[in-house]
């Protein structure tokens, strides 16, 4: 008899477990059961303010150098001398989380994750990075110039917890991993932003351009 109770307590203790916890992986499976949210579902409520959300124990990952990627007009060479022309560049980086989705700044998943992170290492963390600036580029004859910059980057990880006030999927908590890539501050971890001139031949049809009354033996710039 005793053994009853004890298993029919034990039933009541697994139940209410259920009903309050609840799980979702970083991927979602391909056939996800109708009564479970997706992971885009539980984000999608942190961000409405639907559910109540915090990033729990962010860890910060090694900061390393992204890959390079143009950040200017590029400058078409048609003379027969090098040109040489000062060029402004301009770059924005921003943050995408585990399934690719933009981390948008100024919004309430940045905001939550900056609390989170600001709280655990005692430094701000920014979903995006934004720089301009000026360099003097030289092109060879019959090449075209551009500027490439790479920017330090740094990922977050942690634990989504999502409250709902009423149970929602079933539970009143739900919890999803995450793994969020983002900008980070020149110098972290002894890595720094690179800015380089690029430059490659022109192509058969880009010469050809060359003989046009237009830009028969110049240099010019095409806007990006």
């Amino acid at each position: 008899m005793a053994n009853n109770r004890r298993m029919r307590y034990g039933g009541r203790v697994l139940a209410l477990s259920a009903v309050v916890l609840g799980t979702v992986a970083a991927t979602a499976a391909p056939a996800m059961a109708a009564d479970e949210p997706t992971r885009a579902q539980l984000i999608a409520d942190c961000d409405s303010g639907e559910g109540k959300c915090t990033f729990n124990e962010p860890q910060l990952g090694k900061a390393y150098l992204g890959s390079f990627h143009p950040v200017s007009d590029s400058l078409y060479n048609c003379s027969t001398s090098p040109a040489t022309q000062s060029m402004t560049w301009a770059d924005t980086v921003g943050s995408t989380d585990s399934a690719g989705v933009s981390v948008t700044a100024g919004g309430k998943i940045a905001g939550i994750i900056d609390l989170s992170v600001t709280a655990t290492y005692s430094h701000t963390w920014s979903s995006t990075h934004s720089e301009t600036s000026s360099v003097n580029m030289t092109v060879q004859p019959g090449e075209v110039g551009w500027i490439s910059r790479a920017q330090v980057m740094q990922t977050v990880s942690g634990t989504w917890q999502t409250h709902y006030d009423d149970p929602k999927w079933g539970h009143y908590y739900w919890f999803v991993p995450d793994v969020v890539t983002g900008p980070a501050p020149n110098g972290t971890d002894g890595q720094s932003n690179a800015v380089v001139v690029k430059s490659r031949k022109m192509t058969a049809e880009e010469k050809r351009s060359c003989s046009s009354s237009a830009h028969k033996a110049e240099a010019f710039v095409v806007r990006r």
